[in-house]
């Protein structure tokens, strides 16, 4: 497991989605994943320091963990699959125990800022989505992290998965980071 940080949070202009890039703690790969709307909503508040009237419902959350005495140990991007979906874990500790609860990644960065929690991704997470960003005289461009395959059509599909990304981080400036 590799130790990551949200690096930021931004909106694709191509579709107007948002996608959350974690950033390898001690290193230049970065993970990039769509979420919805409200859950970068509810990451951004958090890490802008915006109080809101009421708790949110990741508020809620945390204050459920506090009131049954356990505490959110860290959370970890644990998988993605064929189609490219993220899971996530929550590592609950309570009374000594190490609890795991199914999570989304967004719902698990959003209670992980809250708590102050550490996030985590898995090393196979990391080969498959990791991407390095190399500045160069065409701009920013992402170079894939997982090795190299002689089977074609296996790197034809992780190519054509992976072009939404792509050109979204091409999109970025890299003196915005």
């Amino acid at each position: 497991m590799f130790e990551m940080v949200i690096d930021s949070i931004r909106v694709s202009l191509m579709n107007y989605q948002r996608v959350v890039i974690l950033k390898e703690k001690h290193s230049k790969r970065y993970l990039p994943m769509w979420i919805g709307t409200n859950e970068a909503e509810a990451i951004a508040l958090k890490l802008e320091d915006v109080s809101v009237p009421r708790p949110m419902t990741h508020d809620l959350l945390c204050n459920s963990f506090e009131s049954l005495g356990a505490r959110l140990d860290y959370v970890v991007v644990s998988d993605v699959n064929h189609e490219d979906t993220f899971m996530a874990k929550l590592v609950l500790d309570f009374k000594g125990d190490l609890i795991e609860i199914d999570s989304r990644p967004s719902d698990a960065l959003a209670l992980a800022v809250r708590t102050n929690a550490p996030i985590y991704a898995e090393d196979k997470v990391l080969d498959k989505a990791g991407l390095e960003l190399d500045k160069n005289e065409e701009g920013l461009k992402s170079t894939e992290k997982f090795p190299n395959t002689n089977d074609k059509k296996t790197s034809d599909q992780k190519e054509l998965k992976l072009s939404a990304f792509d050109e979204f981080m091409e999109e970025l400036d890299l003196d915005d980071f």
